[in-house]
Parts: C-alpha cells; sequence; structure tokens
C-alpha cells in the first residue's frame, strides 16, 4: 500500500471510530449515573405518600396525633383517608371514605400488605426502603416485604398490548440524571389501593417516576418536611426488623422519587407526591421478611393466609 493509501485508510478507520467513542461516552455516562443510584436505601416512615411541594397531591390522613414528640402527624393506627381531595372521582371517594369510617370504628380494614397479597405499584414503593441492582439493559428494585420486586427495560417501548401485572410494565431513560421509569398494565386484585387508606384506581393507571440525587442538606430538608405529615420510625425506638435501616450519620446523597400518577377512571386530574430516601446503613443485616408468618399487620385486620400453629417437625 503507497503512502497517500495508508494515510486515507487511517483517517477513514478514525472517522469511524469517533461515533463509537461517542456512543461508548453516552453509556459510561448513563452507567456513571446508574451506578450511584445502585444500593440500599431506607425510608422512616409507612403507610402514605409524601405531599408534594405545590400543586394536587396524594390522599392524606385526617387522623392526626395528639400528643407526643410527633403529634400532629398522621396517626398510623387510625387510618382515615381524606375523601374530600378534589383529585377524587365521586365513586373513589366514597371507597375511601368507607374504609376511614372502618378504622375510626376502631376496626382494620384488609389492605395488600396485611392480607399477604402482591402489593403492586405504587404501594410497594413506601415500604421502609429498596434496592437497586444495575445490570446492562436493566434494572432490577428489590423490597424488603415478602420478596417482591420489579423489573425496568431500560430504553424500549411499552409492547403494542401490555399483559396486566402486578407490578405492571416498566420501562426506563435517562433524562439528563434523572432516570424516568414509566409504568402501565397495573393489575386490579382482591386488594388492590394505591396507598393504606384504600385509594381505587382502574385499568388506566398510568405511572411516572422521577429518580434523583440530592445532596445531604436537601436530603435533609425534603425528610423534615414529610415528617410533619407522615409519622417517622425512630431505630433506638422501633426496631427495624421489617426494611433497611437509614444511616443517619451518612452525609453523602439521598434519592427522591418524584412521582406521577395519571388515571382518568378513578382521578379527576393528574397529581403528584415524592418519596425520600437516605442510604441505608451499611452493617444492616435484610432480614428475611415472610408475610405468612406474621400474624398481624394492622389492629384487627388478620391475614387470611393460614398460619401453622406447631412446628412441621
Amino acid at each position: 500500500m503507497n503512502r497517500p493509501t495508508m494515510v486515507t485508510a487511517m483517517v477513514l478507520a478514525g472517522a469511524a471510530v469517533i461515533p463509537a467513542l461517542a456512543q461508548d461516552t453516552a453509556a459510561n455516562k448513563s452507567a456513571v449515573s446508574l451506578t450511584e443510584l445502585s444500593g440500599v436505601w431506607a425510608h422512616t416512615s409507612l403507610y402514605a405518600l409524601e405531599p408534594p411541594l405545590s400543586g394536587p397531591g396524594p390522599v392524606r390522613n385526617r387522623s392526626r396525633l395528639r400528643e407526643g414528640p410527633q403529634a400532629g402527624v398522621g396517626n398510623n393506627f387510625q387510618l382515615v383517608g381524606d375523601y374530600t381531595n378534589p383529585i377524587l372521582q365521586p365513586w373513589a371517594a366514597e371507597v375511601v371514605k368507607k374504609f376511614g369510617e372502618i378504622s375510626l370504628a376502631g376496626k382494620g380494614y384488609p389492605t395488600p400488605r396485611n392480607q399477604c397479597w402482591p402489593e403492586g405499584m405504587p404501594f410497594v414503593s413506601f415500604a421502609f426502603g429498596m434496592q437497586i441492582v444495575q445490570q446492562p439493559n436493566k434494572i432490577t428494585i428489590l423490597y424488603p416485604f415478602d420478596h417482591q420486586f420489579r423489573q425496568v427495560r431500560m430504553n424500549e417501548p411499552h409492547p403494542a398490548q401490555v399483559r396486566p401485572s402486578w407490578y405492571g410494565d416498566s420501562v426506563g431513560r435517562y433524562e439528563g440524571d434523572d432516570l424516568v421509569i414509566d409504568t402501565v398494565g397495573i393489575k386490579i386484585g382482591r386488594y388492590s389501593m394505591l396507598d393504606s387508606f384504600g385509594t381505587p384506581y382502574t385499568e388506566r393507571l398510568h405511572l411516572v417516576e422521577r429518580y434523583r440525587l440530592l445532596d445531604y442538606e436537601p436530603t435533609k430538608e425534603a425528610v423534615e418536611r414529610a415528617s410533619k405529615e407522615l409519622f417517622q420510625f425512630i431505630p433506638d425506638i422501633d426496631p427495624p426488623d421489617n426494611g433497611p435501616q437509614a444511616d443517619f450519620n451518612y452525609k453523602g446523597k439521598g434519592l427522591q422519587i418524584q412521582l406521577t400518577v395519571e388515571d382518568e377512571g378513578a382521578f379527576t386530574s393528574p397529581w403528584s407526591a415524592t418519596l425520600t430516601f437516605r442510604r441505608a446503613l451499611a452493617s444492616d443485616e435484610w432480614l428475611e421478611l415472610v408475610c405468612p408468618e406474621n400474624r398481624q399487620w394492622y389492629p384487627g385486620a388478620y391475614s387470611d393466609v393460614p398460619i401453622a400453629q406447631k412446628p412441621d417437625f
């Protein structure tokens, strides 16, 4: 090969490498962002979603603690959803109202959690934490209660015909440093509800989750805002036996999920909510938590799953 031909070949080869390098750089950027999201995250409240800073938000608890260090926050032992929330269509408001009346009477009502039922989305999201696992073209999210998990396909569309499933068909993409997960096709079952107040949904339910990292101070501020609405479980008082324990001394970044809910069958308009997580203690053991082994998850509401009264051996 003469010299001009060799130079030309080298130029052409270099030109071919540039797009490949650009693709690798874009892929690596996503990989770096996703790696930061990976790991175990802890949430210190249960039963409900955090209201947004502004705009329509989730159903809140009408029952409030009257005394103690958390006076004024939602009462975890009396779940009375605000059926006057304008996001609710009349039939959905009636459902929430009836559940609240049961709770006000001092009784428990069945939920996916206390009935050992698949919790579905977004109910499963406000457990005490989660673990995000990175794979090349998929994200797996593990939840501590009863072996529940979700799988998110990256950079793929929803199929033309979505087969309903408990956690729906989830596809993800990156928008800058934010991970955006779009979910449709969430199954409706015997105990399906969006939250512990019994807020119903229909087959039209569409969820968009935006996962974003927050610096330490914004994370702290978000948790403090949430603590004015939701009862916070304190590790020194409440044993961390049903989820990962938050590392309150960790000064790194936290994680917030901004959730947008659309369902023309149950709600009058789209609405949003947030969930704010801290990093979990590195030394914390993720205990096995099997729903049928637990007798009661809410006062007066026993699971209908058979429980052995004595060991098999």
